[in-house]
């Protein structure tokens, strides 16, 4: 096949059906092709003991690269644009991980991703039952998060306006981290403040916030009457939710308000709604797209887990924009069995390690 052919599936159409390893042969084609590649790749090479242009041949041979993802820390940003843009590429934004472990790693998302990732979205909340045309209420990062830009745009996609109130999760992470519990519990009572001066001014149809601020918001009982009266639909994202909490905001805090949960990773360029029906009282996620796949992997020894087994979440991204392949992330999570013909794997129960490259894991309240 001619090298044009084979890269054609980079481009693929929005709504087509992608070849899961003519994916991955492309991807290792376009990002380590001196005329195309991706120069943070190009300059690692030398430090691989495996050409990927054709030893790399399926999902399953992701794994033989080694955890570069740590570089991203000090990476210049210009050597994460593919040289097969010419530069010509938009970029939509630098964004960054939340720092939990460290100091934050950085990706770019260029504009032809952000149309693939969003057509994914648009899907995911019409099968959901998503309203169109109502405002939206975003509490979370913005900054060098890609929470802002994603949330904004979610509402302007489905015709409506987001409100936002930011916070900075590291902060409360060193509040935490410092042993200052109480001035974390002040500043999250912050934001909830000015939550409240939006909800109360504004028609807002649709709230997005991590778990930590949706349970403070569900012990005003004004604010609650509130969101009873307007608000269509609720996605929890950011860090985990305990099944018990999300039963309990869905039937008794807010009920007949449908509670999705969103997971994802700035690291992985993507996020997965969570599937209408729970497992086993569990929050399901699905590989959200052939570009972003989840595995749940051993963690000594790498390996994938039968379903049902708890393992270690790694995430993988192929696309023509950006490859990150093989990133383990600092969650565990149950393996739950894939719908039929999906790619990738499906977790469910996901909670984050206890420490990770050897750093303990303070998630805080994002």
């Amino acid at each position: 096949m001619k090298t044009a052919e084979a890269l054609a599936v980079l481009d693929a159409p929005l709504d087509a059906e992608v070849d899961q390893d003519e994916l991955v042969q492309a991807a290792m084609q376009w990002h380590f092709s001196p005329e195309t590649g991706t120069p943070f790749w190009l300059d690692r090479l030398d430090q691989l003991d495996f050409d990927p242009r054709s030893d790399v041949r399926t999902m399953d041979d992701l794994r033989m690269f080694p955890q570069f993802v740590d570089d991203l820390r000090y990476a210049p940003v210009e050597s994460l644009l593919p040289r097969g843009y010419g530069g010509t590429a938009e970029v939509i934004g630098v964004f960054e991980s939340g720092g939990t472990t460290g100091v934050p790693k950085r990706v770019l998302y260029l504009a032809d991703w952000m149309e693939r990732e969003m057509a994914g979205a648009m899907r995911a909340m019409d099968e959901r039952g998503y309203p169109w045309g109502v405002n939206w209420l975003s509490l979370g990062p913005s900054g060098p998060h890609d929470y802002a830009e994603l949330t904004g745009q979610h509402a302007r996609r489905r015709n409506g306006v987001r409100f936002a109130v930011d916070f900075d999760p590291r902060w409360v992470r060193r509040c935490l981290r410092e042993g200052r519990g109480e001035e974390a519990e002040r500043y999250l009572d912050h934001v909830l403040t000015q939550a409240a001066h939006v909800l109360g001014s504004q028609r807002i149809g649709a709230i997005q916030a991590p778990p930590p601020l949706l349970e403070r918001l569900a012990r005003d009982e004004r604010l609650v009457d509130v969101v009873r009266g307007q608000v269509h639909v609720i996605t929890w994202c950011g860090t985990s939710m305990d099944p018990d909490t999300r039963d309990l905001l869905r039937n008794d805090v807010f009920p007949g308000i449908p509670v999705y949960g969103l997971y994802g990773s700035t690291m992985a360029l993507g996020a997965a709604f969570e599937r209408p029906a729970t497992e086993n009282g569990d929050s399901v996620f699905d590989s959200p797209s052939p570009h972003v796949t989840y595995a749940v992997v051993d963690p000594d020894s790498g390996k994938p887990v039968a379903v049902g087994e708890r393992g270690q979440v790694v995430m993988h991204h192929l696309s023509k924009s950006a490859l990150l392949p093989n990133n383990r992330e600092r969650d565990v999570a149950r393996r739950a069995a894939e719908p039929p013909g999906a790619t990738g794997h499906s977790v469910a129960d996901v909670r984050p390690l206890e420490t990770f490259t050897g750093v303990p894991v303070i998630v805080g309240a994002y």
